[in-house]
């Protein structure tokens, strides 16, 4: 029994997990979100031009990386990014990244829930701001 229960916690049948309502729209208050690059999974988000302020909640894999270099690109350009991610302190990503170019890290009380789950999350979260760099800053 334990080590399914391990398993579990460490795994999931999906990478994606869909913000619930009532979290984005707190985020959303606060930043005013004009663009999702993420909104249904995948990682064509990655692609397209984003907006002037982002919410991501990207898919939960490998690929974390990805975003969370392309949220610098966008900051060097004058756009803000708003990361709702595992939080894998334990990481490259976190370390090489998140740490050394994030403007703040918020770490998510307790475990979310995501829309249309059942249960809460098997992993606890953060909230990565990344804010628009101005000239001269």
């Amino acid at each position: 029994m334990r080590t399914k229960r391990l398993a579990v916690m460490g795994s999931s049948k999906s990478w994606e997990w869909k913000t619930s309502a009532e979290a984005y729209e707190a985020l959303n208050q606060e930043f005013k979100f004009d663009h999702d690059p993420s909104p249904t999974g995948g990682s064509l988000g990655l692609l397209e031009a984003w907006g002037k302020m982002n919410y991501v909640n990207p898919p939960y894999g490998r690929g974390m990386e990805a975003w969370l270099t392309r949220a610098v690109m966008e900051r060097e350009k004058g756009n803000g990014s708003v990361f709702n991610i595992p939080a894998r302190t334990d990481t490259r990503w976190f370390h090489e990244i998140v740490i050394p170019f994030a403007d703040e890290v918020r770490f998510v009380r307790g475990r979310q829930r995501f829309g249309g789950a059942k249960h809460s999350a098997p992993f606890p979260s953060i909230i990565v701001i990344f804010r628009p760099r101005k000239e001269g800053r």
